[in-house]
């Protein structure tokens, strides 16, 4: 009975080993800083993509904003030719072209607001970034501090192990 008893305690002990080692700080900050650079990707992705999309809604506004003068002009041209018909014609196209540059504009505003706040959260999660990298950064070189009265403690216990091994030879 006492044999399995420890080889039950053994067994636990070796499993909390590993989980502690699974749970090495050092290890996560690593981790989350890998996936934090990949959200940043993605992140960056997107923005470029609504920065795109809100370029072409601009565009396509002011084309119709063109397109709706160029159709005022020609319904005064109709109108100074004595070409009523033509001229409502050319005002219905032109209204036409307007209510549409003006949708087209209000979409574009309401996705250039969402497009600043993916800036902004990219320049956050940018920031989360640096500070995790500080962070790593300071507990890097906390633990070198740690290390070197360690190194000059064994420095010293080997000088003093070497000092022996001489007396050694007296006795």
């Amino acid at each position: 009975m006492g044999l399995f008893d420890r080889l039950s305690t053994l067994l636990r002990s070796n499993i909390n080993d590993l989980i502690s080692r699974a749970e090495d700080p050092e290890k996560m900050l690593n981790q989350i800083l890998v996936d934090m650079r990949s959200q940043l990707a993605k992140a960056k992705q997107q923005v470029a993509t609504a920065i795109a999309d809100e370029k072409r809604l601009r565009d396509q506004a002011d084309g119709e904003y063109r397109q709706g003068a160029d159709w005022e002009k020609r319904a005064m041209l109709a109108l100074q030719e004595g070409r009523e018909d033509l001229a409502k014609q050319a005002l219905v196209r032109q209204s036409e072209h307007m209510t549409h540059a003006q949708q087209l504009e209000q979409t574009w505003e309401s996705h250039r607001l969402e497009t600043e706040k993916l800036k902004n959260s990219l320049r956050d999660l940018n920031d989360k970034i640096e500070d995790l990298m500080l962070t790593r950064r300071q507990r890097f070189k906390q633990g070198a501090k740690r290390i070197q009265p360690m190194r000059g403690s064994a420095q010293a216990l080997m000088m003093g192990h070497r000092s022996l091994d001489g007396a050694e030879d007296l006795f």
